[in-house]
């Protein structure tokens, strides 16, 4: 798999669980959602710059 294909894959996995935990947990609640949303993309900034970054 090329590394565009990796990185397209990964942000459509971000996006896939941001949309899931607000759908789930965060329905009516706008600043605990933009919250938990910050705290994913940094979660999955930190995974991918931690492990999945290429040289």
């Amino acid at each position: 798999m090329g590394r565009q294909a990796a990185v397209a894959l990964y942000v459509v996995a971000m996006a896939a669980v941001i949309v899931g935990v607000d759908f789930v947990f965060f329905r009516h609640r706008v600043w605990e959602r933009l919250i938990v949303n910050i705290g994913i993309v940094l979660v999955f900034a930190a995974f991918y710059l931690r492990f999945l970054r290429f040289p």
